[in-house]
Formats: structure tokens, C-alpha cells, sequence
């Protein structure tokens, strides 16, 4: 059995826990399955996660080379957790490429989304990077929030495929892991900046990523809905209710969507590192060490 890894360097700033393990947890999921094209036993949770994973390959590259761009300088603990969180990264894109295809192969046609990521990537090239790092932030806020949910609330993956679901799962305890890296990274890179520039920038990219993320998710699971056959009034209701009232991920996410905004957050003002044991253990020989 392999134990987690410590990072052993002292945490110079920041709440972030000092016996906090960041874990490489190599997985690979779907290479011999063939899921019902419905997976998550429905159309409505179905179309909202291919959406998400469609985005992920490129938008996880993308969280990377955000938070590599400024660990120039950084305490050593927080060097270790960047690697960490890189390699726990890499590893999410090659098993989301992996659910990507068997998306594909049930029929699904995501070349679409996956372009206006492509698009929207290319928008920010030459853009200061402290914005790039600004907006990783914030999406990687959206992912702790929805893996906590996912980890807290059985209902979200209750009539799923197996394997998929461990899949979900799997993300979920590793996005809970390193949530805090990015925000750690922010503070190192503005370490110079005021309270109040640091508070309008996070708060400002934040309700810029929101609109543009719940905008786009919305029109991607509509596109796939209709690949369904289901358009119209069923579709918006169907994927309304879905998201809004059961299983209600973002009713249930609203708190600590809000929390963000708090002068002083940080994403481990809420420890939930209890959700993690009800994952860890069942997946023990695929531990790896963080460097």
C-alpha cells in the first residue's frame, strides 16, 4: 500500500493545511467499457457532464501553463504543490480524451465545443498573465465546488455507469486536493498588490467566468440534447431542473460560489478533506507520490 505523499516544506503564508497531501493517483478509466449512450441513466446529466469533459483537454492544459507562469519565486511548498497539481492535471486530460471518445462513439458530436474552446483560448494569448492566472482561479474555484458536491451527494451519480462514475469521482477528490494551488499561486504572483486590487480583480474575473461558463454550458448541453431528439421547452426545462432543483448542483453550489467573494477567501476556509476517505482506499495500488 502506498501512503500519500507529504509535502514536507514548511508553508511559509497562507491557510492552505500544512498536512495537506496532494496525491497522484494514476487511473485510467473506460479503455474496455462500452456505456449506455445515456450513462448518467438520463438525458439531462448526461448531455451537462459530456458538455463539462469536452472542455476539459484543452482547458486543464490551459490551468497548467497559467500556474506555471508564475512559480518563478515561490517557497518551496508551494513549487511542490505546483508540480503536484501539473500532474494530477496531465492525468485528468488523458482520462477525460479517453470519456471524450466513448462520448463520440456513442453518437455525440463534440467537435463543436471543443473548437469554441479552441477560440476562446486563443483570445487570451498576449493578454497580461496575471489575467490567465486570474481566470484559472475562478474555474478551479467552479471545479473544488462541484467535487465537493459530487463527493457529498451520492444522488448526482446514483443511476450512472459504474466506471464512469469512478471516473467523476476520481477528479472529484483530486480537484479537492490541489484547490487551493492556484489561489496560493495568485497570492504569491500579487504579493505586492494591495487587499483591495487583489479583492476587485479575483471578484471582477470571477463574475466575468461565471457568466461566460454557465452561458456556454448551457448552449453545449442544448446542442447535445438535440442530438437527442430533445429540443424546445423539454430541453430547457428538463436541463433547468436537472441543474436548479434534483440533484440541484448549482442550487447547492451557490454558497460557496458566493463565499468567493468574501474579502479574504481562500479555498480552505472550508476543509473537506473528509470527502476524500470515502474515495480513498478502494483505488490503493494506483498511488503514486508527489515529487
Amino acid at each position: 500500500m502506498n501512503a500519500p505523499a507529504r509535502i514536507s516544506a514548511e508553508r511559509t503564508s497562507a491557510p492552505t493545511p500544512a498536512d495537506l497531501a496532494i496525491t497522484i493517483r494514476d487511473e485510467r478509466f473506460n479503455r474496455d467499457t462500452t456505456p449506455r449512450r445515456w450513462w448518467a441513466g438520463e438525458p439531462f446529466g448526461t448531455a451537462w457532464h459530456n458538455a463539462l469533459s469536452a472542455t476539459f483537454p484543452r482547458g486543464e492544459a490551459f490551468f497548467i501553463e497559467a500556474v506555471k507562469a508564475h512559480r518563478a519565486g515561490a517557497d518551496p511548498r508551494l513549487d511542490a504543490e505546483i508540480r503536484a497539481f501539473v500532474k494530477q492535471e496531465i492525468n485528468h486530460t488523458r482520462e477525460h480524451i479517453a470519456f471524450n471518445k466513448l462520448a463520440e462513439n456513442a453518437g455525440y458530436d463534440i467537435k463543436a465545443i471543443d473548437k469554441r474552446v479552441e477560440e476562446m483560448l486563443a483570445m487570451t494569448k498576449g493578454r497580461p498573465e496575471i489575467l490567465n492566472l486570474a481566470a484559472t482561479m475562478a474555474l478551479e474555484h467552479y471545479t473544488a465546488m462541484m467535487a465537493h458536491e459530487f463527493l457529498a451527494n451520492p444522488r448526482h451519480f446514483a443511476t450512472a455507469d459504474a466506471e464512469v462514475r469512478d471516473m467523476w469521482r476520481w477528479h472529484s477528490v483530486e480537484e479537492i486536493e490541489h484547490k487551493g494551488v492556484a489561489f496560493d499561486t495568485w497570492n504569491h504572483a500579487t504579493r505586492d498588490w494591495s487587499k483591495w486590487r487583489r479583492w476587485k480583480l479575483r471578484s471582477l474575473m470571477m463574475l466575468i467566468v461565471t457568466g461566460r461558463f454557465f452561458k456556454n454550458r448551457w448552449e453545449d448541453s442544448m446542442n447535445l440534447l438535440a442530438q437527442d431528439g430533445i429540443t424546445g421547452w423539454k430541453a430547457r426545462w428538463g436541463l433547468f431542473r436537472y441543474l436548479a432543483v434534483s440533484p440541484g448542483i448549482v442550487r447547492r453550489i451557490f454558497p460557496a460560489w458566493l463565499a468567493y467573494f468574501k474579502p479574504g477567501f481562500h479555498p480552505w476556509d472550508h476543509d473537506d478533506r473528509d470527502l476524500i476517505g470515502l474515495y480513498e482506499g478502494e483505488f490503493e495500488d494506483a498511488l503514486l507520490p508527489a515529487e
